[in-house]
């Protein structure tokens, strides 16, 4: 289990979480830790061996996790905002990388090896965050300019685009794609993918800064509240709630299910968080706040963490940054037909 985090002050902080063996506990284990990027990092993300950071400094650093090193960068225009993998099913390492940024685009890549395929000019304003879904055949983001879009992976072409009428921080499908959620500050709203239908709102009191989904229909958020949930989508309940999981807010959740051994049953409550105070934590999330809850592992990297991403997929594929000068063509959205 390989987790990645980013920081305000330009490092990218490498762990490996090692699962309990002969009834011992979880433990986490600094890899690596350098200044990366110029800027601070907004955002980061992992798959199998493959992990990713993106940059105030309009750049995404590209990192091989089996050496532990920096092998390539990736340059855009703008500030990199959100990143996302695409990985099948039946792959252990990822196809195709998506990255949203401040100018509006969204930047489509092969992953194998990193070349730039296309960039699709999708908002007027910067795109907030962006999901992919299971399928791999489209993306929903959402922006600065209180619209949602939806990008046809496979034309390389914005397909769909709406106002909101307020401004959405987050957007993700669920685990089986079958629906996807928007926040909105303290909001949570789930649709229906197929036609965007609301099933179901929450209201979580104190903004939201992060959201994953788990399985089993679970949604996990973490914010200012500085506690971490896990939401039953269908009901709107609270299924497990850690309360005071970080003394500051919680910048991160990662969900430690998705493995290609077959065991995903086995930790589909473990999660891990990180917090601007600069301390990850592993949980499990069952634990109840009728006591004070726990960490299964802890680490403290004494600096201001903006991102966290994670990955349990073992993959013994190394990853490779092509040549990406003649490869990239840009699509504007105004001159689709």
């Amino acid at each position: 289990m390989s987790l990645i985090a980013g920081s305000y002050e330009r490092f990218i902080w490498g762990f490996k979480l090692k699962p309990p063996q002969n009834d011992q506990n979880y433990h986490i284990t600094p890899l690596f830790s350098f200044p990366s990027h110029l800027s601070p990092i907004k955002c980061t993300a992992v798959a199998g061996s493959a992990a990713v950071s993106g940059g105030a400094d309009d750049t995404i650093k590209v990192y091989d996790l089996s050496t532990c090193s920096e092998i390539g960068s990736l340059h855009h225009s703008a500030t990199i905002t959100s990143l996302s993998f695409f990985t099948p099913c039946s792959f252990s390492f990822p196809r195709n990388l998506i990255a949203a940024a401040e100018d509006g685009t969204v930047s489509i890549y092969d992953a194998d090896p990193f070349v730039h395929l296309k960039t699709v000019k999708v908002h007027r304003k910067g795109v907030n965050s962006v999901s992919i879904h299971p399928s791999g055949r489209l993306a929903l983001s959402v922006g600065r300019d209180e619209c949602m879009a939806m990008v046809n992976l496979v034309r390389g072409r914005r397909s769909f685009y709406c106002r909101l009428g307020k401004e959405a921080s987050l957007v993700n499908f669920s685990d089986s794609g079958e629906k996807f959620y928007m926040v909105m500050d303290d909001k949570i709203s789930v649709h229906e993918s197929e036609d965007a239908k609301i099933v179901l709102e929450i209201d979580n009191k104190k903004r939201v800064l992060c959201a994953t989904p788990g399985m089993h229909g679970i949604l996990f958020t973490g914010g200012e509240d500085r506690s971490i949930k896990a939401w039953d989508i269908t009901s709107g309940k609270i299924a497990y709630s850690i309360e005071d999981a970080h003394s500051t807010r919680v910048k991160g959740i990662v969900v430690l299910h998705k493995n290609n051994d077959g065991d995903a049953e086995d930790h589909q409550h473990i999660v891990a968080s990180a917090s601007s105070d600069g301390v990850i934590r592993v949980w499990d999330v069952r634990m109840t706040n009728k006591d004070k809850s726990n960490p299964l592992a802890e680490a403290n990297t004494k600096s201001r963490l903006t991102c966290l991403a994670g990955s349990s997929i073992k993959s013994v594929k190394r990853p490779q940054v092509g040549n990406t000068s003649s490869n990239g063509q840009q699509l504007d959205a105004d001159e689709e037909s």
